[in-house]
């Protein structure tokens, strides 16, 4: 099954994408697969925060694990709704999901 989520891009831009929610994918993924500027440069291990976004919307997600709690007191732009995109895995309760991609 897909779900619609929301990344609003850095120029302030919108994108609708579908992501399945059947792949194990997260949310990093499935920027990348869009071709949105998402770096992902250490491929998902929550060891660097260019993949590092602002949760709009009221979603219920998982906990910080100690990894990327770790990643952003050391990131830049960080904010109370910040997160780690690969953190965060595409599941059917994140239906309309809205984030913001964090300056680079």
């Amino acid at each position: 099954m897909d779900i619609i989520i929301t990344v609003v891009d850095r120029e302030g831009q919108a994108h609708k994408l579908e992501a399945p929610t059947d792949m194990a994918m997260n949310l990093m993924e499935v920027c990348k697969a869009y071709e949105l500027p998402v770096e992902g440069t250490c491929g998902g291990m929550a060891m660097c925060a260019s993949c590092q976004c602002y949760v709009l919307s009221d979603h219920e997600l998982q906990e910080r694990t100690p990894d990327e709690e770790a990643m952003l007191s050391e990131a830049f732009h960080v904010q109370e709704n910040s997160r780690l995109g690969c953190q965060i895995p595409m599941e059917e309760k994140l239906e309309g999901l809205k984030v913001e991609l964090a300056p680079e």
